[in-house]
């Protein structure tokens, strides 16, 4: 993509993904709330961090430096009444005014690893020659079993335990299943990988989550199977792009498949204090 076209992408991803978003579930909310969009956990607690949970969080603001610092305080205010455990505010390198991640750190947030904001033609990733790896096949994801294959994968390769992204799978594939597609690749009967797709409907952008994969099992060319899987379900459903929030490991992957750089995300955390 040149910079003209990037620049409409992200302009395009601004309004469809963060000003204009939709709930990750029928159960959470989100609302306009001045010069922000937030999201609000059904339960009102929620949970923090990871790429489309249902979690509370602010997905867009539109702020200044006379503006940024009351309306922080009026967010963390707000979920602080709510009984919130975390909140997410995700910063975008673009996103203004310039110093507002200083400004977030002032108020008690505690930024998590940069990643990079990355995107590519779904007609493009679709078309990629891609067998897969000998001994390797697909699963698709459709009940509490598969879910746990997943959670098995996740446990393994990045060590950590996820009950609330398991709430939320099992919660999509109960109803909502048009908005989610994922997939776990199995040698024999062991997961090796697995990764998720999530689908907002109304927008051209559909969001590649986990591609999380054993470390035995890495340079085989998994997570570029399953990139290429997700992006032909993804043409199926006449989406044109897909988006990564990319980690220092993935991006020279995903670059050497044609994605592009819009920019690089940041997600702050807000605590509650017991």
């Amino acid at each position: 993509m040149d910079a003209d076209e990037l620049a409409d992408v992200r302009a395009a991803y601004d309004r469809e993904v963060r000003r204009d978003a939709r709930p990750d579930t029928a159960d959470a909310r989100v609302e306009r709330a001045g010069a922000v969009v937030r999201q609000t956990a059904a339960d009102g607690a929620g949970g923090g961090g990871g790429g489309g949970a249902e979690w509370n969080r602010v997905i867009w603001s539109d702020l200044d430096e006379e503006t940024a610092d009351a309306e922080i305080a009026a967010q963390v205010a707000y979920f602080a009444g709510r009984g919130a455990g975390e909140v997410e505010w995700k910063l975008y390198g673009h996103d203004r005014p310039a110093d507002l991640g200083d400004r977030l750190r002032a108020a008690g947030f505690v930024p998590e690893p940069a990643e990079t904001l990355m995107v590519g033609r779904v007609d493009e990733l679709a078309a990629l020659p891609v067998e897969p790896p000998a001994g390797i096949t697909l699963r698709a994801v459709t009940d509490e079993a598969g879910v746990d294959l997943m959670m098995d994968v996740r446990a393994k390769a990045f060590g950590t335990e996820r009950p609330a992204m398991r709430h939320l799978l099992l919660t999509l594939l109960r109803e909502e299943p048009e908005t989610i597609a994922a997939v776990v690749a199995m040698a024999g009967d062991t997961p090796v990988s697995a990764a998720r797709m999530e689908m907002r409907p109304g927008t051209s952008f559909a969001g590649l989550w986990g591609g999380g994969t054993l470390p035995q099992w890495r340079g085989r060319g998994i997570y570029r199977l399953l990139v290429a899987h997700r992006a032909r379900i993804a043409a199926d459903r006449g989406i044109r792009y897909l988006q990564v929030d990319a980690s220092a490991d993935s991006r020279p992957i995903l670059q050497r498949l044609g994605f592009a750089t819009l920019g690089t995300t940041v997600p702050y955390i807000w605590t509650a204090k017991p």
